[in-house]
């Protein structure tokens, strides 16, 4: 079934998933569009960002955001093209950057929806190198990781939008950068097209090894975005002084319980105290929002430039995002996730 001028198809939580999300975890329903009031505007989407945090939202455990409700649209960043509007600054046919959620149309009184114009060179890219994504890497390693030239930066998830663009920075910066991804292909990728110094497969049986080869010097930052063995082998290479922003942990969002093992707190504890290590966590928008129009002017002009190469994923068709998602926790993605909700233009 695809986007109509007729239906509002949506994908809503039915269940808080155990684990991993299944094909039950939501459920598809239809209703009518709804009809912009006074101070509104009705939007049609036709991009949805597919993101990590979202496994989170799913889920009911204490975190920095509310839970979505069982019942209630699954939440979203979208690129969407005004329909009708009954507010100043917005006409029909502009594109914007807005909040939809998981469905085909929504109402907005204006807040918190950015006007991209009414055609925008690459809309989708909103919801990537200069949206979220985008600002993320940007901010959480230039205000929390501090490079220097000539330091070593280390950042998993390597092809994916936040390492990728990580690890670009970096270069531009004049660091060593040492990217950390899954499989040959992707691996490759990092070095070959976006200049990484080396890149290591964390699915290899001598990762922590090789890591550790190719970073002679140390690791002065790390960009922790994933978690668990990655992190078990980045520890000991971090040098006196490292900083580490902390901006997801993506292998652990399934986790139902903590790994089996020894406790390690305290050894970690320990060498953050021992090698007067900063690790910092943060919520890009709370922490770093007002330095936003800084990052889309730098960013803009790295891009435009071609300095920072941008991979993008599109899948089409809202009915796909489910499994989209899934596969996207499983790191099957190459690049920025992003369902295509409208048609093709």
């Amino acid at each position: 079934m695809t986007q109509t001028d007729k239906t509002n198809r949506q994908l809503v939580l039915a269940a808080r998933p155990k684990g991993e999300p299944t094909k039950d975890t939501l459920r598809l329903v239809t209703g009518d569009i709804p009809c912009a009031g006074k101070g509104e505007m009705l939007l049609r989407t036709e991009y949805l960002s597919l993101d990590p945090y979202m496994r989170g939202r799913m889920s009911d455990a204490p975190s920095y955001a509310a839970p979505v409700e069982i019942g209630d649209v699954m939440i979203g960043g979208t690129v969407a093209q005004v329909v009708t509007s009954n507010l100043d600054g917005f006409a029909p046919g502009d594109w914007v950057l807005s909040f939809n959620g998981w469905q085909d149309y929504a109402l907005s009184n204006g807040e918190g929806v950015a006007n991209l114009g009414r055609a925008p060179a690459h809309p989708s890219w909103a919801l990537g190198i200069l949206g979220m994504p985008g600002f993320t890497a940007w901010a959480g390693l230039k205000q929390i990781g501090a490079p220097k030239a000539g330091e070593t930066i280390a950042v998993a998830a390597a092809t994916g939008p936040v390492g990728a663009t990580v690890g670009q920075i970096g270069k531009i910066l004049g660091c060593r950068v040492v990217g950390i991804a899954g499989g040959p292909k992707k691996c490759a990728y990092a070095v070959d097209e976006l200049g990484f110094d080396a890149c290591i497969d964390h699915k290899a049986p001598d990762f922590a090894d090789q890591l550790a080869k190719a970073s002679p010097d140390g690791i002065d930052v790390y960009f922790e975005n994933v978690g668990g063995k990655v992190l078990d082998a980045v520890l000991p290479l971090l040098n006196v002084n490292a900083r580490v922003p902390v901006c997801g942990l993506v292998s652990q969002y399934n986790a139902t319980k903590l790994p089996d093992g020894p406790d390690r707190m305290n050894w970690l504890l320990g060498q953050i105290l021992r090698k007067k290590i900063l690790m910092q966590g943060f919520i890009i928008f709370d922490n770093f929002g007002h330095l936003y129009p800084q990052f889309a002017k730098e960013m803009g002009g790295w891009v435009e430039s071609g300095k920072i190469k941008y991979r993008e994923e599109i899948i089409d068709g809202l009915e796909n995002a489910p499994e989209a998602f899934i596969g996207l926790l499983r790191g099957e993605n190459f690049g920025k996730r992003v369902i295509r909700v409208g048609q093709k233009k």
